[in-house]
């Protein structure tokens, strides 16, 4: 298990409460034994929850909880803003926006992709763009569709299905004003948000030039059918120094 494993699994605890304000965490010597690494893994575990502000190491008073619970943020309701001026994502003033897909790949959905509502050994496939400014990345976004519905394509399309497109195609653009969700005949509900700041994941460190296990934001949308089915998910991913911001139209 590395650092990073460690951090992880006490960030779990500190969220679900195990973990209390102002707790005192086992020494780097007790964690090392705990977890059956070095003393070196175990004090750069601390380091990685420092990093993220929910600990605080002192010399003399050992590791400390500096942060509570998790809670969640409810944001409010928002729906399309009209599409044929919106952006999906912008740069600060002055920077040039660019981005490139990177992978596109059809697998059998792993585990994990349960908590977004698709069952394990399902066919998903999974598209991974990479969005830059001024030339340096500064987002990671992961979609994954089941592929059925990746495999839809607009009346008329000739070719791959624009979902199913594979590295070096063109875009992905609906005609002006249309979604892509409209475009391509997804029964698009709503969508649900989650927007967290933990260690960034290897494919996503790798991506955006960082050391592995740098701290970011991790940005879930789940979006459903009207049934409650999941139609995709995106992960996006931006370091910490960047700004999440969300339009939210009455």
């Amino acid at each position: 298990m590395n650092s990073n494993a460690i951090a992880a699994d006490i960030r779990r605890g500190i969220a679900a409460g195990e973990y209390r304000y102002g707790a005192k965490l086992p020494s780097v010597r007790d964690l090392a034994e705990r977890y059956e690494v070095s003393q070196q893994t175990a004090a750069a575990a601390y380091a990685v929850l420092a990093a993220l502000g929910l600990v605080r190491s002192e010399r003399g008073s050992g590791t400390v909880v500096t942060a509570g619970r998790a809670a969640d943020a409810h944001l409010g309701h928002f729906t399309p803003p009209n599409l044929a001026v919106a952006k999906a994502w912008r740069p600060a003033p002055g920077g040039e926006a660019s981005e490139e897909t990177t992978l596109v790949r059809q697998l059998r959905a792993p585990k994990y992709m349960e908590a977004w509502g698709i069952s394990e050994g399902d066919q998903v496939v999974e598209r991974t763009r990479i969005r830059s400014v001024d030339g340096t990345p500064s987002q990671h976004k992961l979609t994954v569709l089941p592929y059925a519905i990746a495999a839809r394509a607009p009346e008329g399309h000739e070719g791959a299905p624009p979902m199913l497109a594979p590295v070096g195609s063109g875009p992905i653009k609906p005609p002006p004003g249309v979604r892509v969700a409209d475009w391509l005949g997804w029964d698009v509900a709503h969508t649900e948000a989650t927007i967290t700041a933990e260690p960034m994941d290897p494919a996503a460190s790798a991506a955006l030039g960082m050391t592995e296990g740098s701290p970011g934001f991790r940005i879930v949308n789940i979006t459903r059918d009207s049934e409650g089915a999941t139609v995709f998910i995106t992960v996006t991913t931006a370091p910490l120094h960047h700004r999440v911001t969300l339009d939210i139209v009455g």
